[in-house]
């Protein structure tokens, strides 16, 4: 059987027929005066406004070859760029001769050629006699000679970890993947785009934090060598966003990564793209009514419809979104009073449902288990209120009940797809909910908030009424009704380099030990 160190060797021995007549293997420069799905998708009226020249329409076009067919003195070509692909037709006697001082290869030459490999090519547009949309190739040039052949669809390159670990092969092979990330682009600038419209600026803020929070995340740590101090990966956009809303801006935000140090699972990754806006002098009912018009806008512009089915739900965002209570809805299903139930009450609430009791060391956390529990039944789109304002360190209180906080999210699809709420700005009250954070993380919850002194000297200095948002790149995941790993373009795997590589490289890889590398790490 064929292997693919035999299929790179021989490969190998055409990169070097090549380079022996004269040719580079790879050129800098490319030439190309048409995008193959504008040629495919406007052919008759490209033809059409050539109709005066009877030797067709000259193009140049370029991409990687398909497939290759060869017979005698005519060979068939298909091509791809990222807009499409067409056929080459090559002929004897139309192809120009080899040519080495201009790069042109000849038909004489089409056997060191491959699948994988880019090729530039100019020619007449037109049609071969079975009526398929052609070009009838005069010069021939090579771009790139690729060593290793792309897997082929019917081959069936479907083994989930490698896809994930050649994401490069999965987008070439499946093309619905590489479709997915120009959907995820869209998704992003729309939300950009709706923003803006609404007179937000974006402004990009630090990822690296002395102290992290605006979220119950475990944090990545490292060392700022300038410094000489620990520094932590962002878990969130919040603090430095509702700084510059003290600083005078009044509709500000940020779209990019933030690390949250933990497990990764179908709905979530520890490096993942989020976004957070924040408007002064909003209130929490004009952040629901401003992104339900978000939510419906962005799945109009991604994906032109309104209604999805996402993980066994439907879920349309042009209904009305219902209202849950979350004190009520708990104590509807548990008969727990979440403002009064002790810790041990909540336990034995856990333990009667066969919910994990492990990590419910404090109410706030026990309780949100109890929640997430009636959460996954809900298709939503639904806004959860009403939430007590222990369990929300960050959320002004409610003027009705001081114990409850003016915090809305979005429940689409039995999850929690977004946070926002109607901002503290009372630097006492905020100080005291730090501390208890910092009593609970000090208590050993790694995902409690730390106490940010210098965000409470801002809030001294005077920050106005505003309302804050944050959701993350699970909304497009969801939309798309994949997984988290399937949802970005390289999902973090544990590194590990395959035997062919290292069996190529045996300078370089000396064990099977992927952590030991010469030359490459020292």
């Amino acid at each position: 059987m064929t292997t693919l160190k035999d299929y790179r060797d021989e490969r190998l021995q055409k990169l070097e027929k090549i380079r022996a007549l004269g040719v580079s293997p790879y050129p800098a420069k490319a030439s190309r005066t048409v995008e193959i799905g504008e040629l495919v998708r406007d052919f008759d009226k490209i033809m059409q406004d050539a109709a005066d020249d009877k030797n067709g329409l000259s193009v140049n076009v370029v991409g990687r070859i398909k497939s290759i067919r060869k017979f005698g003195k005519l060979a068939f070509v298909v091509i791809a760029d990222a807009s499409g692909e067409v056929q080459l037709f090559l002929k004897s006697g139309d192809v120009l001769p080899f040519d080495a001082k201009t790069g042109n290869l000849g038909l004489e030459n089409i056997n060191l050629l491959d699948t994988g490999d880019f090729v530039g090519v100019t020619g007449d547009l037109g049609k071969s006699k079975t009526g398929e949309i052609s070009v009838f190739v005069q010069t021939l040039k090579l771009l790139t000679k690729a060593l290793r052949p792309m897997p082929l669809a019917h081959e069936n390159f479907d083994n989930q970890e490698e896809r994930f670990r050649r994401r490069y092969v999965d987008m070439n092979v499946n093309t619905e993947v590489r479709e997915r990330f120009l959907r995820r682009s869209k998704f992003w600038q729309a939300t950009r785009d709706f923003l803006n419209s609404h007179g937000f600026s974006e402004i990009n803020i630090n990822v690296l934090e002395h102290t992290t929070g605006g979220a119950d995340a475990n944090a990545f740590k490292t060392h700022f060598e300038a410094l000489d101090q620990d520094v932590f990966l962002r878990i969130s956009h919040e603090l430095p966003l509702k700084r510059l809303i003290g600083a005078g801006f009044e509709k500000v935000y940020d779209i990019g990564a933030r690390f949250r140090n933990e497990g990764i699972d179908d709905e979530h990754l520890p490096e993942h793209i989020g976004m957070e806006w924040y408007a002064a002098y909003w209130d929490w009912n004009d952040g629901m009514k401003f992104m339900e018009e978000l939510y419906r806008t962005v799945a109009l512009a991604t994906w032109g419809k309104t209604k999805f089915l996402v993980r066994g739900f439907e879920v349309d965002f042009e209904k009305t979104w219902d209202r849950i209570d979350y004190s009520s809805v708990i104590f509807e299903k548990y008969g727990i009073d979440v403002l009064k139930s002790s810790l041990e009450d909540i336990k034995k609430a856990l333990k009667d449902n066969d919910i994990e009791i492990e990590n419910a060391e404090n109410r706030a956390r026990g309780i949100d288990k109890l929640w997430k529990k009636i959460r996954k039944d809900i298709a939503g789109p639904a806004w959860l209120v009403n939430v007590p304002k222990f369990i929300s360190p960050l959320a002004k209180s409610s003027v009705e009940n001081a114990e409850i906080a003016e915090r809305f999210q979005s429940v689409i699809a039995g999850s929690e797809l977004g946070n926002g709420f109607s901002e503290l700005n009372d630097p006492i009250d905020q100080l005291e909910r730090f501390v208890e954070q910092q009593n609970m993380r000090d208590a050993g919850d790694a995902e409690a908030m730390m106490l940010d002194i210098d965000f409470v000297e801002m809030l001294e200095y005077g920050m106005p009424p505003a309302c804050g948002w944050g959701h993350s790149e699970r909304v497009f995941w969801f939309l798309e009704n994949v997984s988290a790993k399937e949802g970005v373009p390289f999902p973090m795997l544990k590194h590990e380099v395959s035997e062919l590589t290292k069996s190529i490289y045996p300078d370089l890889y000396y064990t099977t030990d992927d952590t030991k590398m010469q030359e490459a790490t020292g």
